[in-house]
């Protein structure tokens, strides 16, 4: 299962190449409760099909009611659900009570707008900074400073940028993380595109194979790693891309690892500790191996002695990995895993669980 936002880019490009015109919707911002977040994507075309989400259901069926009735006839709508003090906006209230503003941009078919959405679905498949250059700065009206590859550092993600009363748009790139969109008040809007979310997987078990299933359905990108071609050489899971390497074979300094997960799940040392020795040297936002508390007690003593990890770099390793959920099974086991994963990943400390 491909995340939602690759589905909607996807279809989007389907739409378009069929020469039709299509209305991309990206959530602006949420005011109190909304079940999705900024930057969350649905596109639809003019018969009203659609695919993706902006609500979870509660403002889609007004929505896609509109455009089949060609509300939308400029190039960028922004419009408001569920703000009852607006009498411009939809009067329709959100069942969770909050506001939702979403920016509705109408694509024509056209050569332009295709590469617009080529750039955006590049972006979306994690294609790298070096790959996906050439092709922004094609897209980009003029060459800015935004444009150039800065040598110092590494971008951490792409944005798109909006200007609603010019009808300009832009992609420029971002060297750290800041708001999903931000919005200058002069109807310009910037729209991160986060990087897909992968897990990287040393070693190749039944542990493994359920934490892949499981990420997959998450919509996450996963690669399995290992170099025993005894174990490995019947490994067949669609989806899942499989290396026949260590998987420090993929760790470098010039790749941005800030959506990577890095687990550990063969129960073999050999594996397991070098693989969190060079994992370590990652920005990876979560990295774990498996391992009662015991076990993991002595690999971290080792972690300590052979590769001279200090206390802080410990703290960064997850062990034993995976939420206290008394997971016996594999596929519990799996579970535990892939949930402490999202948990981190949406910034939630354990006690708030």
């Amino acid at each position: 299962m491909q995340r939602l936002d690759l589905e909607v880019i996807q279809q989007a490009i389907a739409w378009s190449e069929q020469s039709c015109t299509i209305y991309l919707c990206t959530v602006l911002s949420t005011f109190g409760s909304s079940p999705r977040e900024p930057g969350s994507l649905l596109v639809a075309n003019p018969e009203g099909d659609s695919v993706g989400s902006l609500s979870g259901g509660c403002v889609e069926e007004d929505f896609l009611a509109r455009i089949r009735d060609g509300a939308f006839t400029k190039q960028n709508t922004v419009i408001r659900y569920g703000d009852t003090n607006d009498i411009n906006a939809p009067q329709i209230q959100l069942p969770c009570g909050g506001i939702l503003e979403i920016l509705v941009e109408k694509l024509e078919p056209t050569p332009v707008n295709q590469h617009y959405l080529k750039i955006f679905l590049l972006s979306l498949n994690g294609v790298t900074y070096t790959e996906l250059q050439p092709e922004v700065t094609a897209f980009n009206s003029k060459p800015n400073s935004a444009n150039q590859i800065n040598t110092t550092s590494r971008p951490s993600c792409l944005r798109r940028t909006i200007n609603t009363k010019t009808n300009q748009k832009s992609f420029e790139w971002l060297y750290s993380h800041g708001d999903v969109v931000e919005h200058n008040n002069n109807g310009i809007f910037s729209i991160r595109l986060n990087n897909p979310v992968r897990i990287i997987i040393a070693g190749l078990s039944m542990i493994s194979i359920y934490c892949a299933q499981f990420a997959q359905t998450l919509g996450y990108a996963v690669t399995i790693c290992d170099p025993r071609e005894n174990i490995t050489k019947d490994f067949n899971v669609n989806g899942v891309d499989f290396k026949n390497v260590m998987p420090s074979s993929l760790f470098s300094a010039t790749i941005d690892f800030n959506s990577t997960a890095i687990v550990a799940l063969t129960h073999d040392p050999r594996i397991d500790d070098l693989t969190m020795m060079d994992a370590i040297n990652t920005n990876a936002f979560y990295i774990g191996v498996m391992g009662s508390k015991k076990t993991s007690n002595a690999r971290a003593e080792r972690l300590q002695k052979i590769a001279k990890l200090n206390d802080q770099q410990l703290a960064r390793i997850q062990m034993p990995i995976g939420l206290a959920l008394g997971s016996k099974t594999p596929a519990e086991i799996a579970l535990a895993v892939v949930a402490d994963i999202l948990r981190v990943y949406r910034g939630r400390p354990r006690d708030a669980l």
